[in-house]
């Protein structure tokens, strides 16, 4: 019964991706586009693209503020929802409104709000610290560096992540039978003990597959760069589906774009690879 439905999912993925695949051995930008000349390259853009220091800045770049950005949300996601299986039922209630308020607010509004709270003249952020005394604050900008516009950003994607992870952990938490905790309270566990021997286990199936959709989604994060500052100052919060839109749309290089998408997915394997093969070879715990 799914066999037709997996063989059509299968070929909307394959086709843009074979597509792709094809257009990065080609040189095809705006001229050869309107003419309707394709010429055949090879492995011309992928050398182009590799040979460009700016490419490999920008990877690291990329994979640093991911593995960051993931671990802040998979971090506090599990703190939450730790919480919300403590909380009585009206400040849970409480809670979870403010958590899908956050996660349901569209994300050029939130990145709109987040520019606000963080500009240099009339932010939040800024007058809060100055009022507590940081005069070193007055008038500070948060975007005169790649570094710390990345930082923003990396709150901004938290901000809006860190729900769902919550949500889907506490789905987990709660379907853990209470006669464990019980089990492990009788032989005198402490929390923590009992968290790492009876909570743990039972959500580490959703832990890894919350991490895998947070590598995902954080290694692609694209408008909340682009909103913020597109890719500046000086290219320093550039990130790949940044390069690979400044290759693409705004020079109109398709085909060094292309290669340029090819190499992201290929980097983006290795990062999922990596954080996958760490989340499930760590061994279980026992009292």
């Amino acid at each position: 019964m799914l066999a037709p439905a997996v063989v059509l999912m299968l070929a909307l993925l394959a086709w843009p991706a074979l597509q792709v695949l094809g257009i990065s051995f080609r040189k095809l930008d705006l001229g050869e586009l309107v003419r309707g000349e394709v010429e055949w390259v090879g492995f011309d853009n992928y050398a182009e693209v590799l040979s460009d220091p700016e490419f490999w800045t920008v990877t690291v770049r990329t994979v640093v503020f991911t593995a960051a950005v993931v671990a802040v949300t998979v971090g506090l996601g599990l703190a939450i929802g730790v919480l919300m299986r403590h909380l009585g039922p009206g400040v849970r209630a409480v809670l979870q409104i403010s958590l899908v308020l956050a996660w349901a607010t569209p994300i050029v509004a939130t990145t709109t709000v987040f520019q606000w709270m963080f500009d240099q003249e009339y932010g939040i952020l800024n007058k809060t610290l100055v009022a507590l005394g940081v005069d070193s604050f007055r008038g500070h900008s948060w975007f005169s560096s790649g570094a710390s516009t990345l930082t923003v950003i990396g709150l901004l994607v938290v901000w809006q992540a860190t729900p769902f992870i919550g949500f889907t952990l506490y789905a987990g938490l709660v379907n853990t039978p209470r006669d464990l905790y019980e089990a492990a309270a009788i032989d005198g566990a402490t929390p923590w003990q009992a968290f790492r021997a009876v909570s743990w286990p039972s959500i580490r199936p959703m832990l890894t597959l919350v991490t895998f959709l947070s590598v995902l989604w954080d290694f692609k994060v694209f408008t909340q760069v682009w909103a913020i500052r597109q890719g500046g100052p000086d290219g320093g919060s550039t990130t790949l589906p940044v390069l690979l839109y400044l290759k693409g749309i705004s020079a109109s290089h398709f085909g060094v774009a292309a290669a340029v998408a090819v190499l992201m997915l290929v980097v983006l394997v290795a990062v999922t690879w990596r954080y996958m093969r760490l989340l499930v070879r760590s061994p279980e715990t026992e009292l």
